[in-house]
């Protein structure tokens, strides 16, 4: 192993139970030891997704025992490599990195990631802080879009759309020429994604949104919608939707199981789906493909794939940080960093 001015020990966060932000703690641990077709990272930064918040709540698809470090995507420099051609090849470079769950994430200073899938080297053009947030969202909404395009849809409906990944899906949609039925909770959201050219916007919170949204579907002829919410809001999609429609469930920020009628299901051809970008990744594309999808995307991570920072904390008050993404997740991301 090849490594440069590396410490023995590193500043971590700790999730020492699936209880949320108040389970976090900050400690001294060993920097961890590459392996074959491994690096270690030295981590730049790593933002607050949706998806971190239900792995503190122990609503993720991983299940490590804790105590475990939390966080799903970061970026960094490759500054040691286990054996390995792959891991030569990262060295000294600057990448994103994700977690897959089968080693502690990316919430600490140094980061074992592998080398399949696990890094991806980041453009001369895309800063580290850029980087941090240059898997999961943008290749989430290169994902949904290329589902709609094979799908022959021109027109989606998708839930929670003032968030970050939403204002993607937006930007790539007119892009592409796929109209957008953009569901959200508040007027400021409304207006938010309309100031952004957004041409269809309903509120959830308005007494008569079914209607606007059955009119809406019906008016487009939309047969596909992605929902990050789930609960009641899936069987208000289903509803909504024309015959022989499908709505993919990706995320569960209702904090319930979706609902639908089952004659929705029988009688009309509805269809309900999932969707996990890593198992979709590796089910649908070889690795020369996802190496293609991330060159994309990387091209455009400084226009229809940007994100914007609200706010960076130190990896010392992750907990305040979490706090804080809960109470407001539209608006910019909250970025941790290992020092201020």
């Amino acid at each position: 192993m090849t490594q440069t001015q590396i410490p023995d020990q590193m500043t971590a966060v700790v999730l020492d139970s699936y209880s949320g932000a108040e389970a976090l703690r900050v400690e001294q641990r060993p920097v961890p030891k590459p392996g074959k077709d491994e690096v270690l990272v030295k981590v730049a930064a790593s933002p607050i997704n949706p998806s971190d918040l239900a792995f503190l709540d122990g609503n993720y698809g991983f299940d490590n025992p804790p105590p475990v470090v939390p966080g799903g995507e970061g970026s960094g420099t490759v500054v040691a490599v286990g054996p390995g051609a792959m891991g030569r090849y990262f060295l000294g470079k600057r990448v994103a990195c994700l977690s897959n769950g089968e080693r502690d994430g990316i919430w600490a200073e140094y980061v074992v990631a592998s080398t399949q899938g696990g890094v991806f080297p980041l453009n001369k053009s895309v800063s580290l802080e850029q980087g941090a947030m240059s898997v999961i969202n943008p290749l989430t909404a290169s994902a949904f879009l290329e589902i709609t395009k094979d799908g022959g849809h021109k027109a989606i409906v998708l839930t929670a759309a003032a968030s970050a990944l939403g204002q993607m899906v937006n930007r790539l949609g007119r892009s592409e020429g796929v109209q957008v039925i953009n569901i959200v909770r508040r007027d400021a959201q409304v207006e938010l994604l309309k100031d952004q050219g957004a041409t269809v916007v309903l509120n959830s919170s308005d007494v008569d949104f079914d209607r606007q949204l059955h009119d809406a579907c019906h008016q487009y002829d939309a047969h596909l919608a992605f929902d990050a919410v789930a609960g009641p809001m899936t069987g208000q999609l289903l509803k909504a939707l024309p015959e022989n429609s499908i709505v993919t469930v990706y995320s569960c920020l209702s904090h319930k199981a979706p609902q639908t009628n089952v004659d929705q299901i029988i009688f009309q051809g509805k269809t309900i789906t999932g969707f996990w970008l890593g198992p979709w990744l590796y089910s649908n594309k070889n690795l020369l493909q996802i190496l293609m999808l991330w060159r994309r995307s990387q091209k455009l991570i400084g226009t229809d794939l940007r994100s914007e920072i609200r706010v960076r904390y130190p990896f010392q008050e992750t907990k305040k940080a979490v706090q804080e993404y809960t109470s407001q997740m539209t608006g910019g991301k909250v970025l941790l960093k290992p020092t201020a």
